[in-house]
């Protein structure tokens, strides 16, 4: 049987980390092994009867330009060859993760909970909620009323009108309700690079940014402050 390490109040500790910019394939190699860290504890505990606890960590990162092709994606959804991938100054990835095909650019918060839903809940669709819950109160903090979109994972602005348009894309990978991947929240990221490829399958629905809708570019350390504060209070975590 595995447990969490717990504060005082009965919160489960979480390791906060913030890797800055770093290469996707360097930070899905780092996921990997945390999560194959994690898995080997939950193990042992079964086989030996133990109770080592299990770590959580909450990390954040940016990337340099990179799209990304979940296992159920269509490749045909990336519009660019390797010569416009070359153009645009971009790489592409065929990863373990559910959902189609989407992109990571600078001023996008890429978050990577590598969480133990045995310390928390074993149930993944109230995870993919909680995590969008999270970004929909930080999108309130800044005056934006935002929502979810049935039949799609995300959060998405004006959901109920045919001026739809995403603001944070989600696709994760659980294993033995260990989680990797995560969440793709746009703040001042370049629309652009949404035009090379039909973002997450949705051919006609938009993307958008939190800079796009609030005409400014945004200070990136606060949006993650915010951010990571709701997932805390939501989670029942305390940052460590």
């Amino acid at each position: 049987m595995n447990e969490a390490e717990k504060n005082e109040t009965g919160l489960v500790l979480t390791q906060f980390v913030d890797w800055g910019l770093t290469d996707y394939q360097q930070a899905w190699d780092r996921q990997e092994e945390l999560l194959n860290k994690t898995v080997a504890i939950k193990s042992e505990n079964r086989t030996n009867n133990t109770t080592t606890p299990t770590p959580n960590y909450l990390i954040f990162c940016e990337h340099p330009h990179v799209y990304t092709l979940g296992k159920s994606g269509h490749p045909e959804n990336l519009l660019l060859d390797e010569e416009g991938l070359k153009e645009k100054n971009a790489t592409y990835y065929k990863i373990n993760r559910g959902g189609d095909i989407t992109y990571h650019g600078p001023g996008q918060i890429v978050g990577y909970p590598i969480l133990d839903l045995d310390n928390f809940f074993t149930d993944i669709h109230l995870y993919l909620r909680t995590l969008e819950e999270a970004v929909i109160l930080t999108l309130k903090d800044y005056g934006i009323d935002a929502g979810r979109y049935p039949g799609y994972t995300g959060v998405w602005l004006d959901a109920d009108n045919d001026k739809a348009r995403k603001i944070c894309a989600m696709g994760v990978r659980c294993s033995r309700w260990v989680t990797m991947h995560g969440f793709a929240f746009n703040v001042n990221v370049d629309l652009d690079y949404f035009k090379n490829i039909v973002p997450c399958g949705i051919d006609d629905k938009a993307v958008t940014s939190l800079a796009a809708e609030l005409g400014r570019k945004l200070d990136m350390e606060e949006v993650k402050g915010r951010l990571k504060n709701h997932i805390a209070d939501l989670f029942k975590m305390e940052l460590v």
